[in-house]
């Protein structure tokens, strides 16, 4: 009888037990909250303040490789180092890729500067579109139906009520926005915003590149841009130096505003933004 309930005690914790999953960047970890809800347990690779450029996992974090059922890749720089390692390390985890179906954009290191040569990478910062964050959303909605079939309804209704959210949030990043022109320009330091900027048909000016900060001659460029197209903020992120920011924004006198693509609250993030954009877009139309 002993062993009887026993094994009954292992079976049902294994029936109900969470799907372990790791995820790569904060706002992923959000998107998978929304649809996993209380079935899924999440590990985080990038912990606040850190780039996904050039992240490297703690042994601790090895750990939870190890016990994963899933790893939800999102194509950012530190993943195209890491995920073989993470493989091998659990051969029984599958990796999924939560960016598929997304088309990508390129990410330009030209610095604005004819003397500097052309580069270009793909944009990996995706989630910014809320466009993309449906796809993502999707891709992870199908990723768990096919590992835990039984709780399907389960992720289908989270699935329709965040698709419902992404929505509501393109609408009012839309009214923020409408009075902007096309192609209105915003200053930036890290060029983590063009899909944002594709979505709603704004330029995003990028002050460095690949983590490479301008040279005399491009920051001088950079400057005189600026001030022609009478840039009233500059948004910068915790995760690099702002002393180039800095150093344009008080020869410009105006005003540095921290904001990054990594914060976990997807929608306040985008409507924040946006909402400075419309403010900087004020100060330069009176």
């Amino acid at each position: 009888m002993v062993r009887f309930f026993l094994f009954l005690f292992v079976f049902t914790n294994i029936l109900y037990a969470n799907i372990n999953v790791v995820v790569s960047v904060l706002p992923e970890k959000t998107f998978v909250e929304a649809i996993g809800g209380d079935k899924v347990d999440i590990s985080l690779m990038v912990k606040p303040g850190n780039s996904p450029h050039t992240y490297e996992p703690k042994p601790s974090q090895m750990k939870s490789i190890s016990k994963a059922d899933l790893y939800f890749s999102i194509d950012v720089e530190f993943e195209h180092v890491w995920l073989k390692r993470f493989s091998d390390q659990n051969k029984d985890m599958k990796i999924v890729d939560v960016s598929k179906g997304i088309s990508k954009i390129n990410i330009s290191s030209i610095h604005h500067h004819k003397d500097n040569a052309k580069k270009e990478n793909k944009d990996p910062h995706i989630w910014t579109s809320p466009s993309n964050v449906k796809i993502l959303a999707i891709n992870i909605y199908n990723a768990l139906v096919e590992i835990d079939i039984k709780n399907k309804n389960y992720y289908k209704n989270n699935l329709d009520n965040f698709l419902l959210y992404i929505d509501q949030t393109n609408n009012d990043i839309k009214n923020i926005l409408k009075n902007i022109p096309i192609d209105t320009k915003f200053m930036v330091f890290h060029p983590a915003w063009g899909y944002f900027a594709k979505e709603y048909n704004l330029i995003q000016l990028p002050i460095e590149v690949e983590g490479k900060s301008p040279k005399p001659k491009a920051l001088k460029y950079l400057i005189d841009e600026a001030r022609e197209e009478k840039v009233k903020a500059i948004f910068t992120q915790p995760e690099f130096s702002p002393k180039v920011a800095n150093q344009i924004a008080n020869e410009l006198n105006i005003k540095v505003i921290k904001t990054t693509p990594l914060d976990p609250n997807w929608k306040e993030n985008l409507i924040k933004l946006s909402k400075a954009i419309s403010w900087s877009y004020s100060k330069v139309s009176k």
